[in-house]
């Protein structure tokens, strides 16, 4: 049983009254100080806040499965455990959406928390904020703060290892923080998008900017009456920047660390995951062996230590859910029930708009709005900055949203209206409905309360039926488009935000769903509520199309050979270029020939698929592929060039998983990183870089619905499980993700019994 320091010694003065008990030695290693650091997982805690017992079995692979017996007790647990192994990446994302990372980073996160405060939510959090992401909300996000907060007085001073390293304190959480906007990104990517369009529009006319940057639904581009595109600099585009797309700077650790062995911090140089797409599909029982659907979810993000989401399953009257949140969330925001399994991938949607205001020359903080000049809100905040004075900033705001940019010059003002300003838009957090959800066409009611991240959502049920539905934060723009800024004087206003009119299926005659960040906007849908470029191939989305059609019945087994699919659809279209003559060059010759024949799969193993990649981001693409057989050679040369100063000179030792790597760092010392991994598929393929969370579900038995998550669902460095699926994830294996609690029993490693005081 492992038990904290504080227990450990209270344990010796009742044995020996103390008198012969001495304080166990200071750690002296990074290993010592992380296992000293460990939160228990056995045993029993006494915490105040809670009605009765909470059960917390860990089983073999890390997962934590609650069993309580009412809901406040459970996501008060809920809190409490995913404290234990995450509270330093819950309080990076919560300083993150706080704008207080120069805190911990000092000046360097000041563009940063400058940005976000200006962009952040303020509110009201009122009983109709917390009642839209679930009836019971407020309840809900009331307990979760108390059961991180519990935590972290039961930790004392041995809170997690990454608090000692940079001497951090975690503050009290309150509920209202669990509801911080993520999407920053997005709104800003929108107004980037709007403000560049505008500033193509002035230099290249409107027809040729509308050539340049066609749409998917072929709209015709229109100047909104009273906009004047010229006033737009590169300065207001500029003025979003904030280091909001790059990775933030590291805290530093304390002087006392900084000479022990494996105190540098590791860069992550494996492969990013630059199409930060998912899969997901769900098979009618008409078409699965056992009469009742399947559903896959396969999210895809950036490959990180500790990785993005979280496993768990949920017990207490009216809760019985399993998969996964992500630090901060409660409740399981992608899963199944028993009874109902969801599963959501990124969609587009324009949820954002550039207002520009018309400023009183005799009042700098009075803007235009229906013929008249209405003030500006302005407040005052302190950014507290590490090692440095705290920096003042003053933020304003318009009735359209905050103000990122001023031009007085020209007397205008942007302002960004977005999602992260209005109710209900805090990720992920619509989901609890669906942990609820008794049938696959609850997913359609629970999508319009799911409106952030933009999803499609497809859902299963034990009946055999399947659903889909888009979830978007899509507002009403009645008589114009979004694509470019917009007059804030009053013409160009939001109406209610769409819910009802948006696409839906429910048991189609094909017998499947499945999307893939592909374009499921109807083309004959007005008006769009999203814009996708015109000409788009989405491969991965063919792919998994291309596996179903190809069979008539499908099985658990087979879903997880389709997410191990490593098929490379565009290496295929382009072998023939490889194909039909030889060269003199005796090692050109060689590498054309290993391509040709090559099977086009992504195999971790594989040269001649190192040796496509290396030819295709060193050959002249265009003139390859109109026919060049010199273009084609030349680009081999270039690619067994590459090769050989990469990965040696001996052909035999080179392969796709050493130019397709995953790694591993700690947030903060490199003592804790884990050891990278070649993996198979990415570049495109089903089998992408970035699956780091996968669930096949298996209503007939719940018991072995599959999942693999890596490397490992602890963020503690020492815990038996913050490495423990490392090496299963990197091989694109899969475990079960229990149930019933006589299979968790079974499998139970770890018993925590959390006691009311």
């Amino acid at each position: 049983m492992r038990l904290p320091i504080t227990s450990l010694v209270a344990a010796c003065c009742a044995l020996a009254s103390c008198a012969r008990a001495t304080s166990p030695p200071p750690p002296h290693t990074f290993a010592e100080l992380a296992r000293a650091s460990l939160s228990q997982i056995d045993g029993r805690l006494v915490v105040a806040g809670l009605e009765a017992d909470v059960q917390v079995l860990r089983d073999e692979w890390g997962v934590p499965h609650i069993y309580a017996q009412d809901m406040d007790d459970l996501f008060f647990a809920q809190g409490f455990v995913v404290a234990q192994d995450r509270l330093w990446q819950m309080e990076i994302w919560r300083r993150t959406g706080e704008g207080r990372v120069s805190e911990l980073v000092g000046p360097a996160g000041l563009p940063h928390d400058r940005l976000v405060r200006l962009l952040m939510f303020r509110g009201p959090v009122d009983e109709a904020e917390w009642a839209s992401y679930h009836p019971e909300g407020k309840r809900i996000f009331t307990a979760y703060a108390a059961g991180i907060n519990a935590f972290i007085a039961s930790a004392g001073d041995n809170l997690p290892v990454e608090f000692k390293l940079t001497g951090t304190r975690p503050e009290p959480w309150t509920p209202e923080q669990l509801l911080l906007r993520a999407r920053v990104n997005d709104s800003i990517a929108d107004a980037r998008a709007e403000l560049t369009l505008a500033r193509s529009v002035a230099t290249l006319g409107l027809a040729e900017a509308n050539r340049r940057a066609p749409t998917d639904v072929g709209d015709t581009l229109a100047v909104p009456e009273g906009l004047d595109v010229s006033v737009v600099t590169d300065e207001a585009i500029k003025a979003l920047d904030g280091d909001m797309y790059g990775e933030l700077p590291r805290p530093e650790i304390l002087p006392r660390y900084r000479d022990w062995p494996g105190a540098t911090a590791s860069v992550d140089r494996g492969v990013p995951e630059l199409s930060p797409g998912s899969n997901n599909w769900a098979i009618s029982g008409r078409r699965t062996g056992t009469g009742v659907a399947i559903m896959v979810d396969d999210p895809h993000r950036q490959v990180t230590n500790p990785p993005h989401r979280y496993l768990l399953h949920l017990n207490a009257p009216g809760w019985t859910v399993a998969g996964a949140t992500e630090a901060g969330l409660p409740g399981v925001i992608r899963g199944h029930n028993g009874r109902v399994a969801w599963g959501r991938t990124f969609t587009e949607t324009d949820l954002a708009d550039v207002y520009i205001e018309t400023v009183n020359p005799a009042n700098p903080n009075e803007v235009m709005f229906n013929g008249k000049w209405e003030p500006l809100r302005v407040i005052t905040e302190e950014i507290a900055v590490r090692g440095a004075p705290s920096q003042r900033v003053e933020l304003k705001f318009s009735r359209h949203g905050p103000i990122f940019h001023e031009d007085r010059e020209r007397r205008v003002a942007y302002a960004l209206r977005s999602q992260l300003q209005e109710r209900g838009t805090a990720e992920y957090l619509g989901g609890l409905r669906l942990d609820q959800a008794t049938s696959a066409k609850d997913c359609l009611d629970a999508a319009n309360y799911m409106p952030m991240p933009p999803t499609n959502l497809v859902c299963a049920d034990a009946d055999g039926n399947i659903a889909f539905r888009i979830a978007v934060f899509a507002p009403t723009r009645k008589g114009w488009t979004g694509r470019l800024p917009v007059p804030g004087t009053g013409t160009y206003e939001w109406g209610p935000e769409r819910r009802t009119d948006l696409p839906a299926e429910y048991n189609p005659e094909r017998g499947y769903i499945t999307t893939a960040n592909n374009n499921t906007h109807p083309r004959d849908f007005r008006p769009p509520y999203a814009y996708y470029p015109a000409g788009g191939r989405y491969r991965r989305h063919e792919r998994i199309v291309q596996m179903i059609e190809a069979a008539k019945s499908f099985t658990t087994d087979d879903m997880m050979r389709m997410l191990r699919d490593s098929y490379n659809s565009e290496a295929a279209e382009d072998q023939p270029l490889f194909r039909g003559w030889t060269s003199s060059d005796a090692a050109v010759e060689r590498a054309r020939a290993m391509v040709a024949g090559w099977d086009a799969v992504m195999d971790r193993g594989s040269a001649a698929a190192a040796l496509y990649m290396s030819w295709r981001r060193t050959a002249d693409l265009g003139a390859a592929r109109k026919g060049s057989r010199e273009a084609v050679a030349d680009g081999l040369r270039r690619a067994i060039e590459s090769l050989a100063a990469s990965q040696g000179a001996d052909w035999a030792g080179w392969r796709w998983g050493r130019m397709n790597q995953s790694e591993f760092p700690h947030p903060l010392v490199g003592a804790y990183d884990l050891p990278p991994i070649e993996r198979q598929g990415g570049a495109g393929t089903v089998n992408a870089i970035g699956s780091v969370y996968r669930l096949v579900t298996n209503f007939r038995d719940p018991d072995q619905s599959m999942v693999t998550i890596g490397p490992g669902n602890s963020g503690q460095p020492g815990s038996p499980f913050y490495d423990n699926l490392h090496e299963l994830w990197g091989r694109n294996e899969f475990f079960p993700l229990l149930f019933t609690r006589a299979a968790v029993e079974a499998k139970a490693q770890h018993r925590l019994t959390l006691s009311p005081r």
